[in-house]
């Protein structure tokens, strides 16, 4: 099936989907997954990013997104400006990442309660993107669906629990993953959904025996 945005492509402000857009998002996948207010990045550009990536406004974009912008704000190019008035200090470099997209950033970053997020993600083109690593543990996550990411210990029953409970809401699952670091160790559930999970269901798999962490994505309109 061919999407709007394969015609007509996203609403942004900035010359490229993949190098503007693209970037915005990445950035504010980033701002929601860490959970909190950034106050400081590592922002490692591969690829195109790299080496185009200032002529089309990709290290604006990324901060901007990090500052919780979206692709069409007029306030992208003053990005640089904005993170310095709201606490966020960020700094960029090259980097060369096995096997990723072109158009790929590995981003370190902390936020304002200590917390710190590791993600590498890329842009797909057409405003897109995908999240291929978290905290070191690959994936694949592409924000387009409302998404519960959920760490646990890496043993049995925890991907029955997680799903008893959301079929108790009457959430439907659209897709899940599974990934792990190493047998034994913490492992990622990433779950995809129909409708919304209700806050009560989400607090109910936080307690859950087992469970690490949960972060909760809901897909933007």
């Amino acid at each position: 099936m061919i999407d709007i945005f394969d015609i007509m492509g996203p609403i942004m402000v900035g010359p490229s989907s993949s190098h503007t857009a693209g970037a915005v998002r990445i950035g504010r996948m980033a701002r929601t997954l860490l959970g909190d207010r950034p106050v400081k990045a590592s922002l490692h550009l591969h690829g195109s990013f790299a080496e185009t990536g200032v002529g089309h406004g990709t290290d604006k974009a990324l901060v901007a997104g990090l500052l919780g912008m979206a692709p069409d704000d007029l306030d992208i190019p003053n990005s640089f400006a904005l993170a310095a008035a709201r606490g966020l200090n960020f700094t960029f470099d090259e980097i060369d990442l096995r096997d990723a997209h072109p158009n790929s950033v590995l981003m370190e970053v902390t936020g304002a309660h200590g917390g710190v997020l590791r993600m590498q993600a890329c842009s797909t083109g057409g405003g897109r993107i995908l999240v291929n690593k978290l905290d070191g543990v690959e994936m694949s996550f592409t924000g387009d669906s409302t998404t519960l990411i959920v760490r646990n210990r890496d043993d049995r029953g925890h991907v029955a629990d997680v799903t008893y409970a959301l079929s108790q809401a009457k959430v439907n699952v659209a897709g899940m993953t599974l990934h792990r670091d190493a047998r034994g160790g913490s492992a990622l559930m990433v779950i995809e959904t129909d409708q919304p999970v209700p806050e009560p269901i989400l607090e109910l798999v936080r307690s859950l025996p087992g469970i690490l962490q949960v972060t909760y994505y809901e897909k933007e309109d």
